[in-house]
């Protein structure tokens, strides 16, 4: 493989100093070959790429000829291959239906807490019957 000349350097877009630093916070990184670092780069450019055409084609952004953050998260959330994205692309909601959301799970934790505590009290019953039945 080659080594990296200044010209190769423009081959990629994604400044290899960032990706450096992103790759050294692994903890499996310790140290990094220029070769690794440039395909890497390269290969993230890639991706990034196709996941903005990707997005585009099967999105709005034709309509309104431009890609939106609906998009890229509609996109994470139904397309197989990028689904790994959806936590770091979620849907875009309002700040009223999120409170909303967040209230009717902190009802339904305590709704199963109270099944929970009912069952107990059904087991602990019966053992007890139990035990008096000996």
């Amino acid at each position: 493989a080659a080594r990296l000349s200044g010209g190769e350097n423009r081959l990629v877009s994604l400044p290899l100093s960032r990706i450096r630093v992103i790759m050294k916070s692994s903890p499996e990184g310790s140290s990094i070959n220029q070769d690794a670092l440039f395909l890497t780069a390269k290969a993230t450019e890639l991706f990034v790429q196709y996941l903005a055409s990707y997005s585009y084609k099967h999105g709005r952004g034709k309509e309104k000829n431009a890609l939106t953050y609906s998009d890229l998260s509609h996109t994470a959330e139904e397309c197989e291959t990028f689904q790994f994205l959806a936590d770091i692309l979620p849907k875009k909601i309002l700040a009223s239906k999120y409170l909303k959301m967040l209230e009717k799970e902190k009802q339904d934790g305590e709704l199963g807490e109270c099944d929970e505590e009912d069952d107990e009290e059904e087991d602990d019953d019966e053992a007890v019957d139990e035990a008096v039945g000996s």
